[in-house]
């Protein structure tokens, strides 16, 4: 086992500065890039699973996906149109809870880290996400700003599934990524074998 090359900034730090900036960068390339990769194929629930099981500060572990969403939202919403802004505000205490939420799961998740379990858990968060936000969706929506959401809940559910599509996709993947990554670095470099921030 290796131990980590030293420098002044410790390898935890790398890690959360990285996260917070891979999430920011994949929901830009996501807004401003149509078609590269599908709707809500974030990082951001499974950096949320990630903190909450394994960062040692409780407070980072929301800090850092909460971060991340607030700086990628801060550029978004400049690009919004105006008639979109109260329906997208509407929205934000959904989805900023469902991460907090999802900040939770990991937490459970921490006490077993098995491959079975973080894809169960990936799997419940984004479900999860995909209801709350729908339905938060729905009690939001203005007229002419999405005309599934004013007509019904049901069509406002049926109009987020290519969304969910991708939140599935994206949770199990960079879940995937993250978990397993992380253990194959845990195996090489003897510091984030105690701890990860």
């Amino acid at each position: 086992m290796q131990h980590f090359p030293q420098n002044q900034v410790s390898p935890r730090n790398w890690i959360l500065a990285a996260m917070i900036v891979f999430a920011v960068a994949v929901r830009l390339v996501i807004n401003y890039v149509p078609g590269l990769l599908p709707y809500n194929f974030t990082p951001v629930e499974a950096i949320a699973l990630f903190g909450g099981a394994y960062f040692v500060n409780r407070r980072l572990a929301f800090a850092v996906p909460l971060i991340a969403m607030l700086c990628a939202d801060l550029i978004i919403a400049t690009s919004l149109p105006r008639e979109w802004v109260g329906d997208w505000l509407g929205t934000l205490p959904a989805v900023y809870g469902c991460i907090a939420l999802t900040v939770l799961g990991g937490m459970r998740l921490s006490r077993k880290i098995s491959a079975f379990r973080v894809t169960s858990y990936a799997f419940a968060s984004a479900v999860m996400f995909f209801l709350v936000t729908n339905f938060a969706t729905w009690l939001s929506a203005q007229t002419g700003a999405g005309a599934a959401c004013t007509q019904s809940l049901s069509a406002c559910f049926v109009a987020g599934i290519p969304f969910f599509r991708g939140t599935l996709a994206g949770t199990l993947l960079w879940s995937t990524i993250l978990f397993g990554g992380f253990e194959l670095l845990r195996r090489r470099w003897s510091v984030l074998t105690t701890a990860t921030a």
